[in-house]
């Protein structure tokens, strides 16, 4: 668990920096701060989303996930967890909420190669290096995300720590279905939600993204069906 820890901490660390600066930054520059965030999401999100190679395991868990996400209604629930935070550090209007900035923040820390493998390696070899060079890159990602997007990319601090968490200590039950495979249709499924907070953040559309966040869990149970 010490490279998720390690982990935790630079989010955590580069998250308080971020905020920090954000109160010497002039309105109209951190506007156009998350509209550059915004586009550096998309591509981001386009670049993952090319890692997939069957396109029916895309369409499959999108059709599953979005059903169960939406059945639950994530984004109410999540939105109803941020107000009690989002009462003490009030988003100026126009600004993102604290819900938006922490289902961005969690799933740009959290979806991706480097973090699923990574955290396989950390729980079953004791192998920390790959989840030591994400924590350097999420420092960086941590401190311009909060200051632009505020309070939300903090709390995205816990995501981390329960996700890769989890992943690393079941990694001896869950390598099985994380093959190569299924690793690169759950980094393209994830980053088609990346793409949809790309989207939301340079103000082109509303997408409840949280509730698509099951899509992620989907293809590698699906990858099992159809490799």
């Amino acid at each position: 668990m010490l490279g998720v820890l390690v982990n935790v901490g630079t989010v955590l660390i580069g998250s308080l920096v971020g905020l920090f600066l954000k109160r010497g930054i002039p309105e109209k520059v951190t506007e156009a701060l998350m509209i550059g965030i915004g586009l550096c999401t998309v591509f981001i999100g386009i670049s993952g989303a090319l890692e997939g190679e069957n396109t029916l395991v895309l369409i499959l868990s999108m059709a599953i996930g979005t059903v169960i996400g939406t059945l639950l209604d994530i984004d109410k629930q999540l939105n109803r967890l941020a107000a009690y935070v989002e009462a003490r550090f009030k988003q100026k209007e126009g600004q993102v909420t604290v819900a938006e900035g922490f289902v961005t923040a969690s799933l740009l820390f959290c979806v991706g190669a480097m973090t699923i493998v990574g955290s396989l390696q950390a729980g079953l070899t004791g192998d920390c290096e790959m989840l030591f060079t994400k924590a350097t890159l999420d420092l960086v990602s941590s401190c311009v995300l909060a200051a632009s997007l505020g309070i939300g990319v903090l709390l995205a601090d816990i995501f981390v720590l329960v996700f890769q968490g989890g992943i690393v200590l079941l990694a001896g039950l869950v390598a099985p279905f994380l093959t190569d495979y299924a690793i690169g249709e759950m980094t393209c499924a994830g980053s088609v939600l990346i793409i949809a907070l790309g989207l939301n953040l340079i103000g082109v559309t509303k997408i409840k993204v949280a509730n698509y966040l099951p899509v992620i869990f989907i293809p590698p149970i699906l990858c099992l069906f159809m490799s």
